[in-house]
């Protein structure tokens, strides 16, 4: 059994043809690959969409993934609640299996904390509600400016980052791990890691100061997220991902 963890896709699943991830000629499903995130299988529902959800289940592998801040949350959460290898997940297909927040799982012998989630960065303009009545003229003139915007319930969602009853959720299975986990996978990062990699680019927020508590207190080996479109290494256990695929020793 193997567990495999790559980052951001936003659709785009041409990494995991078997051209480009050769390993999976000799992977069966109770091999994994992890995606920390923004994998876009889960975004608009059309015909398109759920042919590249049936192309994943039919890989050879089991993918697994956390949410990340570009999903579709009202259409995430029509998916059912079940248990798998000790944490709740959905299942979007029987072998593509959304890892919810909070949750810590056995996989392959290893103990595995999730918490998906992040603050979407590509908002600076600002959100627009879809039944404004001056919508049409808005998007017209932020999309001639060039402006960051999305809109409310289709491009962007608050649930990109976690709800108070995740971050209970979260504590309460730390306490029971007591704050001892093998690996940690995530969409974001702590802000102490954030301010080293982007010199205060990135906001800090709830979430990664969250995540600071969370590194202080808990023992792990390596943390990974995606997020930030860049593979780097940072303070040594701190793994960030994009295109890059990597196995788990």
């Amino acid at each position: 059994m193997a567990i495999f963890i790559t980052g951001d896709m936003h659709g785009d699943f041409s990494r995991l043809q078997p051209a480009a991830f050769h390993e999976q000629r000799n992977l069966t499903k109770e091999d994994y690959l992890i995606i920390c995130g923004d994998v876009g299988g889960v975004w608009d529902g059309s015909d398109t969409e759920q042919r590249w959800l049936d192309w994943l289940e039919d890989r050879p592998f089991t993918t697994l993934f956390v949410s990340g801040n570009h999903e579709n949350f009202d259409l995430l959460r029509s998916y059912p609640i079940g248990q798998w290898h000790g944490g709740l997940v959905q299942a979007i297909r029987p072998s593509v299996l959304h890892l919810m927040r909070g949750q810590l799982y056995e996989i392959c012998g290893k103990r595995i904390f999730t918490m998906g989630g992040a603050s979407s960065h590509d908002i600076r303009d600002g959100v627009l509600e879809p039944d404004d009545p001056d919508y049409e003229q808005k998007i017209r003139q932020l999309n001639a400016a060039g402006a960051l915007f999305r809109v409310n319930h289709r491009s962007w969602w608050k649930e990109e980052l976690p709800s108070e009853d995740e971050y209970r959720t979260a504590k309460a299975t730390l306490d029971k791990a007591g704050w001892d986990v093998d690996y940690i996978i995530t969409h974001c990062c702590p802000s102490s890691i954030q301010d080293i990699f982007s010199g205060g680019l990135y906001r800090r927020d709830a979430l990664t100061d969250f995540f600071d508590e969370i590194r202080e207190r808990c023992r792990f080996k390596y943390w990974f997220f995606g997020h930030y479109h860049e593979n780097m290494v940072v303070a040594k256990e701190f793994v960030m991902l994009y295109k890059q695929i990597i196995r788990l020793k």
